[in-house]
């Protein structure tokens, strides 16, 4: 339906935040017309049984999703289901607006099908945010809440952030993302430490009854990633979702020298630290992939090392509008070839 291929020319040839605004527009504009979301589904929504699973209390038709970092503001949701994804995360999200940190902030790197952005917790803030997700909640296929701190707040009272989020937000979606990993606002990733994930947890855990995940970051060793999980499942929390973007800058051959990579370049050290954590996690809590995923043979080997849900943001950019539907097919077929009846036969194959 969709000659992504020419679009991207005309989009590339634009600032990447400006190009994000106008797709912004455009998919907003999309939802509004009588039955066109519909229209969409059906050619890009992969409905197959083998594809479903129940996970974190909440029934998802496929398993894979936007990740947060893309629908800021939860303006998309209804044209990001139509196009076939199988869950949203919206945010990340703050207690108060703030307009993020100074533009230009987002960057290609085209020869990486790759992506740096330096955005810094740019959105609307939770009662608006909130507002906007309720008009739709409960929705057709599950959604996340992505939840940070404000950029003015100290580190002594980012607790009170991450506690107003959870109420305020917690009604209007099926989970909510804890996210101290972003390298984008100040300091924020010193606060992934075994203390304070400790105490966050153990407060937050207590406002809701919707589950909560702890997104980590790719940049540190898989000693630590596991001792800040345990730190956080034992606290209370229902999943990790492994990884956010990273600060190795010498993925890209022109990196500039702040913000977080995204995208291909992401895949290895991503994945890296996602088996660290399904050997130690697979089975005792919800796991979730993120980080480099472009193809459903990357998706697949993410589900075969123990992922219940994978993610994506940096493929979606590159590769079109198709991308969930091309990976959710390709998985029905490597799951056949594989002789699995279903995903959730396939899911944790590699570490059973």
């Amino acid at each position: 339906m969709i000659d992504y291929q020419s679009l991207k020319k005309i989009l590339f040839k634009l600032d990447p935040e400006k190009a994000h605004l106008l797709a912004e527009f455009g998919m907003r504009f999309a939802a509004a017309v009588p039955f066109l979301p519909n229209i969409i589904a059906s050619k890009y929504f992969v409905t197959d049984d083998r594809l479903e699973q129940n996970v974190l209390g909440a029934r998802f038709l496929n398993p894979v999703g936007i990740a947060a970092g893309f629908d800021k503001n939860a303006t998309m949701i209804r044209l990001l289901c139509a196009l076939g994804f199988g869950h949203v995360e919206y945010g990340t999200v703050t207690p108060k607006p703030q307009n993020g940190n100074a533009k230009p902030r987002l960057f290609r790197h085209i020869e990486e099908e790759s992506l740096q952005n330096a955005m810094g917790f740019n959105n609307e803030g939770g009662a608006k945010v909130a507002k906007r997700a309720g008009a739709l909640y409960p929705f057709a296929i599950p959604l996340g809440a992505n939840i940070g701190k404000n950029k003015t707040t100290s580190q002594e009272n980012a607790i009170k952030d991450y506690e107003e989020l959870t109420k305020v937000l917690s009604p209007f979606c099926d989970y909510l993302t804890v996210n101290i990993s972003s390298p984008n606002t100040p300091n924020l990733r010193d606060l992934q430490n075994e203390s304070f994930i400790e105490e966050l947890f153990k407060s937050c855990v207590k406002l809701t009854d919707k589950p909560i995940l702890l997104k980590i970051a790719p940049d540190m060793s898989e000693e630590n990633a596991v001792s800040i999980c345990k730190a956080a499942i034992e606290s209370g929390a229902k999943g990790i979702i492994a990884t956010n973007t990273t600060i190795d800058y010498s993925l890209v051959k022109n990196p500039k020298d702040f913000g977080g990579i995204s995208g291909k370049v992401l895949k290895e050290k991503s994945f890296a630290i996602f088996k660290a954590l399904a050997k130690e996690f697979y089975g005792k809590t919800t796991l979730i992939s993120a980080g480099g995923i472009s193809s459903a043979k990357d998706a697949y080997e993410r589900l075969l090392w123990g992922a219940n849900l994978v993610q994506i943001y940096t493929s979606f950019i590159y590769e079109g509008p198709k991308i969930a539907y091309k990976i959710n097919k390709g998985i029905l077929e490597l799951i056949e070839k594989d002789g699995f009846n279903n995903i959730k036969e396939a899911i944790g194959s590699k570490i059973k």
